[in-house]
């Protein structure tokens, strides 16, 4: 166990470094680092929440195939949101702890929101779990139907990152070539909104 809170310390660090946004803020970073961005819809013509079971096997099936492309033979870690009210303990739901086993508090921070009434705390939850396809698949059914949100998968590297939400994911690549390369591949779930959105 100390040496995974080594490795999660570490991990905050080069975290901060490279990406310089809290993890929390997943949904900044596609601003952040729009040459190596891309996004990908969940469901054909960009609907957004799955009707049946059908619709669930297509969300599945798009996520683990580019997570798959990403993460192959790779550990991966795998970092979940919770919110408290300030000075309130940092307590996951049963819900939250079933779906995101193992994992530990990572780093907590207060939102900057200016009206003090309205300021949560934020908590990033973190573990790392050696990568194949469908092991994330309970978490990213809960994200599809909104239940779970502010979900990050990530090599150990921190390199490419992957921040699945309802109604699609969000990609970030090491550089702009491969983004283009995956955007060419699966061509056919991006949206048709001119900035990818």
């Amino acid at each position: 166990m100390s040496e995974d809170r080594e490795l999660f310390s570490d991990l905050l660090a080069r975290w901060e470094g490279k990406w310089q946004a809290e993890p929390t803020s997943a949904h900044e970073l596609r601003a952040k680092h729009t040459e190596r961005w891309v996004r990908f819809r969940s469901l054909p013509d960009s609907k957004r929440y799955p009707q049946d079971e059908a619709e669930y096997k297509v969300i599945l099936e798009r996520h683990n195939t580019v997570l798959d492309e990403l993460f192959t033979g790779q550990d991966v870690c795998v970092i979940t949101t919770g919110w408290s009210d300030p000075g309130d303990p940092a307590v996951r739901s049963d819900n939250a702890v079933r779906l995101h086993p193992s994992s530990e508090l990572w780093t907590s921070s207060l939102t900057d929101e200016p009206d003090p009434e309205y300021r949560i705390c934020m908590h990033s939850y973190i573990s790392c779990i050696r990568w194949q396809p469908a092991c994330l698949d309970p978490l990213l059914r809960s994200v599809a139907d909104d239940v779970s949100a502010g979900l990050i998968i990530t090599d150990t590297n921190l390199d490419q990152l992957y921040h699945p939400y309802d109604g699609g994911a969000d990609v970030i690549l090491t550089d702009s070539a491969s983004r283009d390369a995956m955007r060419e591949r699966y061509s056919g779930w991006l949206s048709k909104h001119p900035q990818g959105l």
